[in-house]
């Protein structure tokens, strides 16, 4: 069967090195490695309150311990992140990730709560470009400016070698600048 990400990039797939690849194979995986999470401090109110909803990570750190386990369930493709800071606080990020239209994908940090990405390949980097964020209800997709939210969506992925890769999330407010960055160094393994 094909992953998501392989039906969403179709034949620009085989244009990812072999970790970008291992990252995002069908069925069940494993990524482990180490993120920083940085976020002004202004920030803290808002994302205090989005973790309740089960959006992003309320706490920055350098060189957080991070494991990413992949599943998948029908048509959606869970995502369990457990993050463990030196301290031995745990915080959990959790979503789940459905095919849209065009080539792209939802990421749900809850039953409403999305946002909708459109990946692509450049120089073996995988891209995401942010198309905007989704509120669910029922069969009905509403959207949600990303400048109402968070601003602009970015990520980067770039394989290190045959079973690492590098990646770069990035929230960018028209106004108000980078609002949020996490990023890291990741072993893809499969289970």
């Amino acid at each position: 069967m094909k992953s998501l990400m392989q039906l969403a990039l179709g034949a620009d797939w085989d244009k990812l090195p072999p970790a970008l690849q291992a990252h995002y194979r069908f069925g069940t995986t494993t990524d482990t490695g180490e993120m920083d999470i940085e976020y002004p401090r202004f920030m803290q109110p808002l994302l205090s309150v989005l973790r309740v909803f089960g959006a992003l990570v309320d706490r920055s750190g350098r060189q957080v311990s991070t494991v990413v386990e992949k599943h998948v369930v029908g048509d959606r493709q869970h995502w369990r992140r457990t993050i463990t800071y030196p301290n031995g606080k745990v915080i959990r990020f959790d979503s789940f990730w459905v095919s849209a239209v065009h080539g792209q994908v939802i990421e749900f940090v809850n039953p409403v709560l999305g946002l909708q990405m459109a990946p692509f390949v450049t120089e073996n980097r995988l891209h995401y470009r942010g198309v905007r964020f989704v509120a669910k209800l029922g069969p009905i997709l509403l959207p949600i400016p990303e400048w109402m939210v968070l601003g602009h969506t970015t990520i980067v992925e770039e394989a290190v070698d045959e079973k690492h890769f590098a990646m770069d999330f990035r929230l960018t407010h028209p106004l108000f600048g980078q609002v949020f960055r996490y990023s890291g160094k990741f072993e893809a393994a499969s289970k």
